[in-house]
């Protein structure tokens, strides 16, 4: 079984990199990579996400780097989306690390910002635990000690780091201009179509979260056009700068 396979390398966290941030799993040292196909989930049909898992250390610490993600919007159920934190519970993860590319609705925001996720609504209208026994307390479900050491690290290398509330929704289309004034209105400083259900698949089985945003645009009411290949752009551009507070973060996480 695969996760037998990656319980022998001993994983401690589960890196979910998002647009941006792919190239990171090149730093990966004895990597052994994994298609999605080879251990039963869907190709990853999305442009900037690659559809792979990669073992091996980063920042000297035994990680499962999962190189792109499955979304609702490309037709897959809440359990095929979380299907790798399962995967990676199994094989002894216990620490989520999960980024993403998220559009400001704060206007304080600018794109580039980093950003920590402090909590989430879930828009989706999906739930990963929908037809399972039991219940989960979400209520800090993004570690805040965790977030701390994600802050010492930003501050060591020069870097700033913002906070605040994700809101996920399905997608694929972008928010307009009523659904952004209503996202704001309940509490949300970005916006995303992804990471929540994870979010709660993880806290559900156990595992400790820190969550990233890049912010790639900033949802203004007279704003131009959002484009996905423009939104990729940005996320390039910034990833590195989270890759390197990430770097510095993971021995504190393990």
């Amino acid at each position: 079984m695969v996760a037998e396979r990656l319980r022998e390398r001993s994983p401690r966290v589960l890196l979910v990199l998002g647009s941006g941030l792919g190239p990171l799993a090149g730093e990966v040292m004895e990597p052994i990579a994994l298609r999605f196909d080879e251990v039963g989930l869907p190709t990853a049909t999305v442009p900037g996400h690659e559809g792979q898992l990669v073992s091996g250390t980063l920042a000297g610490v035994a990680v499962l780097v999962q190189q792109g993600r499955l979304h609702l919007y490309e037709g897959y159920t809440a359990s095929q989306v979380t299907a790798c934190v399962q995967l990676a519970a199994e094989a002894g993860v216990t620490t989520l690390v999960i980024t993403n590319a998220a559009g400001g609705l704060r206007p304080d925001l600018c794109s580039g910002d980093l950003l920590l996720i402090t909590d989430h609504l879930n828009l989706t209208g999906a739930n990963p635990l929908r037809g399972q026994m039991g219940f989960v307390d979400m209520k800090g479900a993004y570690d805040p000690e965790f977030r701390a050491c994600a802050h010492m690290a930003a501050a060591a290398v020069g870097e700033r780091l913002v906070e605040g509330v994700y809101a996920g929704l399905a997608g694929p289309s972008y928010e307009t201009p009523a659904e952004s004034r209503m996202l704001r209105t309940l509490g949300a400083d970005a916006v995303g179509m992804s990471t929540v259900l994870e979010v709660i698949a993880a806290r559900a089985l156990g595992l400790r979260v820190l969550g990233c945003s890049l912010i790639t645009n900033v949802h203004q009411p007279h704003g131009p056009e959002i484009r996905h290949a423009e939104v990729l752009t940005t996320a390039a551009a910034a990833g590195p700068r989270l890759a390197t507070i990430l770097w510095e973060t993971l021995p504190q996480l393990a």
